[in-house]
């Protein structure tokens, strides 16, 4: 992306993007069938990618090649100008869009080539603050001394603070210590990108992320914080234990390097900040609501077409965009409903 020109045309671009994606995902909500709502928003997220005019290269996508048929990583969008790389979630929350409950959302994120860390899919253990609190985190604190210093950075007392986190066995130390230092938590089924998002942005009543979720949302979540001026911190998690999962379910820790030493990754143990894993300069993050939640409404239908909700945010331009959109398909005599 070598002017803010050509950023400011893609992110109009990215958001058609997600658009689709969040419209064909949310026409299978409330179905019960998660595989189903995810396969479509990848179609329809792919079907309108090969419009946009750029060189791109997906770098967090479904999978692997032999595993995904469309948005694999390392797969070559389009061979146009300018150069980009991509982390796409066609439907992030396929569980929450399944069951028509809240939070799902179609996202994408992109940068200049090389500008987004080439993650694997694995877990990894996040904590997550706004602008306010930028600085005032270390992922390896105890979480009593977190809270702390974010609300002496909010000019608050620890039990006005909310955090939000995935409703998971591994995390009942967590909330054990969230609730033991006064605050109050959130706990969510799915999510955790959303989730993150949420605690960046000033009014939402979520004040940190923290726990342990997928690596790939990780470095998307990332991308939405040079945005917002926010902060992640992160760390790989291979350990089963910590994950309270079978091993047998996992990956072992020999695959997890072999695959962490293709990707470049030469350090398992390093503490990724929101510039590691989102090095780029120019930065466009697009997302589009699919269910209704506490950022983003889900899109609605009526007789004579749709209505989407969408956040675009730029790092060059500086601007974030939320964008109500309309999309007509009557006739001359629709009535458009606002």
């Amino acid at each position: 992306m070598k002017t803010i020109k050509a950023e400011r045309e893609l992110a109009l671009d990215f958001l058609r993007v997600t658009e689709a994606a969040a419209i064909e995902s949310a026409k299978t909500m409330g179905q019960g069938d998660r595989k189903h709502s995810d396969h479509v928003a990848v179609e329809a997220m792919r079907e309108v990618m090969d419009t946009v005019p750029m060189r791109g290269r997906i770098v967090i996508g479904e999978g692997e090649r032999d595993e995904a048929p469309m948005l694999y990583i390392g797969e070559e969008a389009r061979a146009e100008f300018p150069e980009v790389d991509i982390a796409v979630d066609p439907l992030e929350g396929t569980n929450l869009c399944a069951l028509g409950a809240n939070n799902a959302i179609a996202v994408l994120a992109a940068a200049e080539r090389g500008g987004l860390l080439n993650a694997p899919d694995i877990y990894m253990d996040k904590i997550v603050v706004g602008p306010s609190s930028r600085g005032a985190v270390d992922i390896d604190a105890p979480v009593e001394e977190n809270l702390k210093n974010i609300a002496r950075r909010l000019g608050r007392d620890v039990d006005d603070l909310t955090v939000i986190c995935l409703d998971r066995k591994r995390h009942k130390k967590l909330v054990d210590d969230v609730r033991a230092a006064g605050a109050r938590i959130r706990l969510i089924s799915d999510g955790d990108l959303s989730a993150g998002i949420s605690a960046a942005v000033a009014g939402t009543n979520i004040h940190a992320l923290m726990g342990i979720g997928g690596a790939p949302e990780g470095v998307i979540t990332a991308a939405a914080m040079k945005c917002l001026n926010g902060e992640i911190q992160a760390k790989l998690v291979y350990d089963p234990a910590r994950l309270g999962v079978d091993a047998s379910k996992v990956p072992s820790e020999e695959q997890v390097m072999k695959r962490l030493n293709e990707m470049g990754i030469t350090d398992p143990n390093k503490i990724y900040d929101t510039n590691d894993l989102a090095p780029g300069k120019k930065i466009i993050f697009a997302a589009t609501g699919v269910t209704d939640g506490a950022l983003l409404r889900g899109v609605r239908f009526f007789g004579a077409g749709k209505r989407t909700h969408s956040v675009v945010m730029t790092t060059d331009s500086k601007s974030i965009r939320f964008v109500d959109t309309v999309h007509v398909e009557g006739g001359p005599d629709a009535v458009i409903r606002f």
